[in-house]
């Protein structure tokens, strides 16, 4: 079977990008469209984003997305400086990461149940060298904390779960609402799977 990752047709390209950028306007930073109740899902964004639309320039354009949102809520004094330290821009990397990641896992994604082993390999190492790169270069560059190896190891204990649950979490959904569109629309037209988008 050829891997349905990531998408050709444009118009789902457009669909799939707009989607991308809503949820992340919607959970990431407090500001005027942000779901308070909902972590962020900016980490699951960057993954999904290099398995379905990986262009180059689209990973620049949700970077800049994330940019104005914390920016902007940090000039609606929403949030503080505590997390826009120089140590910022180790996002560029982290979020890199996962997006490489994705790009790799679309190789392997496949509408079957064969499919959530790979996916879990993947999320579980791709969010471990995220969360090294994110949280470890906070820990050593935003000038809050006195950076030791033995300070930053429970930080990894602590952490590394969390995201990778939400991640994992956003993810799992999203490929599993692609595989319910795709079934029923095979359905309603009787096209064969080689057809989707």
């Amino acid at each position: 079977m050829s891997n349905v990752l990531p998408f050709k047709q444009t118009s789902t390209l457009w669909i799939v990008g707009i989607a991308l950028a809503i949820l992340m306007t919607c959970t990431r930073g407090q500001h005027f469209a942000s779901v308070h109740a909902l972590p962020s899902a900016s980490w699951a964004v960057f993954f999904l984003a290099g398995a379905m639309l990986r262009r180059w320039w689209i990973f620049a354009l949700f970077f800049a997305l994330a940019s104005v949102l914390d920016f902007g809520s940090l000039a609606a004094g929403t949030i503080t400086d505590w997390c826009l330290s120089p140590a910022y821009w180790v996002l560029v990397p982290a979020y890199g990461t996962l997006w490489v990641s994705g790009c790799f896992y679309a190789r392997w994604h496949e509408l079957q149940w064969r499919s959530v082993p790979r996916l879990a390999l993947v999320l579980l190492v791709s969010v471990f060298f995220t969360y090294l790169i994110s949280g470890g270069g906070y820990y050593m560059l935003s000038g809050h904390y006195t950076p030791t190896l033995a300070g930053f190891a429970p930080r990894i204990a602590h952490y590394y779960p969390h995201w990778l649950g939400v991640t994992a979490g956003y993810v799992g959904f999203v490929f599993a609402l692609h595989a319910v569109i795709v079934l029923a629309a095979e359905r309603m037209t009787g096209s064969p799977r080689s057809a989707r988008a």
